[in-house]
């Protein structure tokens, strides 16, 4: 059966942002919806409510994917708690479907959504020229989901020597401005690639 609508749960308003820019490029016509929380504590303590609400009414042909940031956490004990989650409301979870018919999948941002942006900084300098072109050459931002000491204070120095920000990064405008100009399918980063594949086989 093929997928008519995607319903995605993301922890913060940022995240939204810049993927009501992205599914149109990745789903085409496929219709979406996403529901932002304000923070992951307050996606993870609603979760299960709203999960047991989708399960009693979801159509087959819809999908719900979770997203969530890894943060500080161990990404396979996160994993298994978004697992744990679905399952005690009922939802077969891609992961678990083992290639029978799923109704969510769990997608982690590793470590956080700036991480995508290293992954495909030719859409960072579309956005902000100004900064130097050569970030992801350097080892420390070689590999976007292995950024050290947070990807979004290390995203926001780079914009401020490059006097962009200077009060503070501003999540939700630099959301929407590098999601304008990314590329799905050059993005280097292993769990946006996980995330978009997943999302490009829904469309399918």
């Amino acid at each position: 059966m093929s997928v008519e609508h995607v319903v995605v749960l993301v922890e913060e308003p940022s995240m939204e942002a810049a993927l009501s820019i992205l599914l149109p490029k990745i789903l085409g016509e496929l219709s979406f919806q996403i529901h932002p929380y304000q923070c992951k504590d307050e996606l993870l303590k609603r979760l299960p409510e709203r999960l047991r609400g989708y399960a009693k009414w979801i159509p087959e042909a819809w999908r719900i994917v979770v997203v969530v940031d890894r943060d500080d956490d161990d990404c396979k004990r996160l994993k298994a708690r978004l697992e744990r989650i679905a399952a005690a409301a009922f939802l077969t979870t891609r992961s678990a479907a083992s290639g029978r018919p799923y109704s969510l999948v769990n997608r982690i941002a590793i470590e956080e959504l700036e991480a995508w942006y290293f992954g495909d900084w030719e859409a960072v300098l579309a956005a902000y020229p100004r900064l130097p072109s050569d970030v992801p050459a350097k080892a420390a931002f070689r590999d976007p989901d292995a950024i050290k000491g947070g990807t979004w204070e290390a995203f926001e120095r780079i914009l401020q020597r490059a006097k962009y920000f200077k009060g503070g990064l501003r999540k939700i405008e630099a959301a929407r401005a590098v999601a304008e100009h990314w590329d799905p399918a050059r993005n280097t980063s292993a769990s946006f690639r996980a995330f978009r594949d997943v999302l490009q086989e829904m469309a399918i």
